[in-house]
């Protein structure tokens, strides 16, 4: 019994603790872009980036990621393509499936969703409506997900704001932040939010997030910073008409106190692409139109994911604050 208790002792000591360990998992957020026909006709149908971008996000492991532009057969095909995840959201037109998505897929190995659901960028936000001076309907997705293993329960929001509308950018950063102070009294869960702002970080609307004293820019608190152009390539592999990498950050992830962010990347891969002459007409049944015979260098979508790794402190969940 002796021997039996000192061989237990013994290999506790090389099994971490998996409650009171500090915990890490991979977030991401990516604007794959719509699919649509002025995009294949240049070479870059969705037919053509829907692999690419399979393939990134399982080399980087993203484990829990929000997406921003994606139509329905877009969300099918990363559903059928990437099976061991999740995903969440609705199209903002109807509610159901029409217009575009601000989905969230999730590694169903890593995180166990609890509740989610969906509102509107508007002053009724219960309801598909244009807000403010929005040229777009926009919709805000959320899940609230536990970390496997662990009692370590946290919101996540994902969105995708006008690119138009001035008052509307600021109206829907106020209107985050009451649903993140919602759920904090209600719950007590920290947040984290990921989208398409639009906005960069010299931005006001920006600084009513960042300066919020609710939640925190991911790259400015990070530790590792991987940051080589701006989060908008136009489908330029070298960035946006070449200009200064650390200009437009308009990708942005915020996360509340309780997370720290071991590293944060934009992430600029990209691909060879063989061109061979088509013919527009094909455009249907091709759903894509490379012109002319050249290999080039291609990106997966006219942004780049952002990518970060959270750091956990206390998976016990008594980084909660309830």
């Amino acid at each position: 019994m002796k021997k039996l208790f000192l061989l237990l002792a013994f290999c506790s000591l090389l099994i971490p603790c998996v409650e009171g360990q500090v915990k890490t998992f991979n977030l991401a957020t990516y604007n794959m872009r719509n699919k649509n026909r002025g995009d294949s006709i240049r070479g870059n149908g969705w037919d053509r980036r829907e692999p690419r971008i399979v393939d990134l996000v399982r080399y980087h492991d993203f484990q829990i990621f929000g997406t921003q532009e994606l139509l329905i057969k877009q969300i099918r095909d990363l559903e059928r393509d990437l099976p061991n995840y999740g995903r969440i959201g609705v199209g903002r037109e109807d509610g159901m499936e029409k217009g575009e998505y601000s989905a969230i897929f999730y590694n169903k190995d890593v995180f166990e969703l609890l509740d989610h659901g969906d509102f509107w960028l508007a002053e009724d936000p219960t309801k598909p409506a244009l807000g403010w001076d929005a040229a777009c309907i926009r919709i805000c997705t959320w899940g609230k997900f536990q970390l496997k293993g662990t009692k370590f329960k946290f919101m996540y929001y994902n969105l995708h704001m006008d690119h138009i509308g001035v008052v509307a950018r600021a109206e829907s950063a106020k209107l985050i932040l009451s649903k993140v102070r919602e759920y904090e009294e209600k719950e007590g869960l920290p947040a984290i939010l990921s989208g398409d702002f639009n906005i960069d970080q010299f931005n006001d609307g920006y600084k009513l997030l960042a300066n919020s004293g609710i939640m925190r820019d991911a790259y400015e608190i990070a530790k590792i910073k991987y940051a080589p152009t701006s989060t908008w390539n136009d489908y330029h592999v070298s960035g946006f008409n070449g200009k200064d990498p650390a200009v437009n950050r308009i990708d942005h992830i915020f996360l509340t106190k309780e997370f720290e962010v071991e590293r944060y990347g934009i992430l600029t891969d990209s691909y060879a692409s063989t061109l061979q002459p088509y013919s527009i007409d094909k455009y249907e049944e091709q759903g894509d139109i490379p012109m002319g015979r050249v290999v080039i260098a291609r990106t997966p979508s006219d942004h780049y994911p952002v990518a970060i790794k959270v750091v956990v402190k206390d998976a016990k969940g008594k980084k909660n604050r309830k």
